[in-house]
């Protein structure tokens, strides 16, 4: 598998369903480059008593000492900040990016064209190339701003994936939950899995 996904973390709550998701994407063989916001941090501390250091390439160790079979080499992590990563330019765009979770104020800065930091500027890369992009918004009830703002984005190219997980495949645990969402997002992807069984099978 050698696509390129960017994969950001954002405030919102949900942070399992980003990191079962990293792990996914590494394991089959993508190239993932990472962002990740400082609410993503806390979130992180507050979900999974995990650090994201502040600093990229420490956080790519956390990481990698958190799932040792992963190839170092298809791991790319950049700071908020840093406007000479690939995914700032249309030149170099990646085939695909997820915002998971994707926080309604990431959300509203997209919908807007905002471009603020590396993850609204890599979201907005992503549209404007035509590329595929993936939000997973985690919030409840939502407001008419809300709405407005996702299907403002829908009308745009983007795949709105909330995460609302089935319950047909009768879970046993949080981890299936949260791999149900998971998988409806390699799905889109197009990134093979077998987290699973389909429906009908």
């Amino acid at each position: 598998m050698n696509k390129t996904i960017c994969l950001a973390l954002t405030g919102a709550s949900g942070m399992p369903y980003g990191l079962r998701l990293l792990e996914y994407l590494l394991a089959a063989g993508c190239r993932v480059q990472l962002l990740y916001s400082q609410a993503a941090q806390v979130v992180a501390r507050q979900e999974m008593d995990l650090e994201l250091p502040s600093r990229p390439a420490e956080t790519k160790a956390a990481l990698l000492a958190r799932y040792p079979a992963v190839d170092p080499e298809k791991l790319f992590v950049f700071g908020r900040e840093e406007w000479f990563a690939p995914v700032a330019s249309g030149s170099n765009p990646p085939d695909a990016m997820v915002i998971c979770p994707c926080s309604m104020g990431t959300l509203a800065a997209i919908a807007q064209g905002l471009a603020d930091n590396l993850i609204e500027r890599a979201a907005d890369v992503v549209l404007k190339e035509g590329r595929k992009l993936i939000l997973v918004p985690r919030e409840t009830p939502l407001s008419a701003i809300h709405l407005e703002n996702m299907l403002r984005l829908a009308r745009a190219g983007a795949v709105i994936l909330p995460p609302s997980p089935g319950f047909y495949h009768r879970p046993e645990n949080v981890a299936e939950v949260v791999e149900f969402v998971v998988a409806r997002v390699l799905d889109q992807l197009a990134v093979p899995h077998a987290l699973m069984q389909r429906w009908g099978e």
